[in-house]
């Protein structure tokens, strides 16, 4: 009797959630899927059992597998955005200090995805829909690090930009060969500061 209220009550509690916290749950489930199990198991049928929801409340979220990897894709980014702008925001940071800890957050984050962005990344793969997207992420952090360096620099902002995007490229390879275990977190971020510090330099003319 006791077991039959206690999930009375936990369907209550499902029940209760907002559209919006939701998701939340769904996604929170589907990334752990991925750390756990690896992409090939996330599916909806099966993020509907491990989130203890039924079919029709995922398909109400998320409506083709591709629909949900692309969704968690986007999630799993913006917490890495989020995470670098929070490690560079601060009064009086100097230009060393930020390159330093910009580069230390950026390989931090793709480090504690514990290689999921990339998982879910190759799980789309062949995906033209991915393609875009994965361009709408990478113009997003262009426009951060632009931001993130421009009280710095001397260059013209259209120079920055480009620089930017150079750095977002080093950034993403760096991650890359972390994650496969080439080089070390510490390896990977001091080598990325380095790359940032001589991008950051104006050129002779």
């Amino acid at each position: 009797m006791k077991s039959n209220k206690n999930g009375a009550a936990e369907m209550v509690a499902r029940r209760r959630l907002s559209r919006a916290d939701r998701r939340r749950q769904l996604l929170d489930v589907a990334r752990l899927i991925v750390r756990e199990e690896g992409a090939d198991r996330l599916t909806l049928g099966h993020l509907a059992v491990r989130a203890a929801v039924s079919k029709p409340v995922v398909y109400d979220h998320f409506a083709t597998r591709s629909a949900l990897l692309i969704e968690l894709y986007r999630w799993i980014d913006q917490a890495q955005v989020m995470a670098l702008q929070n490690a560079v925001t601060g009064d009086h940071q100097s230009l060393p200090e930020t390159v330093q800890a910009l580069a230390a957050a950026y390989l931090h984050c793709a480090a504690d995805t514990n290689g999921e962005f990339y998982a879910v990344g190759a799980a789309l793969a062949g995906s033209g829909e991915k393609a875009s997207v994965f361009q709408e992420l990478l113009d997003g952090c262009v426009l951060m690090f632009v931001s993130v360096f421009g009280p710095h620099s001397t260059v013209s902002p259209a120079e920055l930009e480009r620089r930017c995007v150079g750095l977002v490229g080093a950034g993403e390879a760096l991650s890359t060969a972390m994650v496969r275990g080439h080089i070390s977190e510490a390896q990977a971020a001091e080598t990325f500061a380095s790359i940032i510090q001589s991008a950051l330099r104006v050129s002779p003319s």
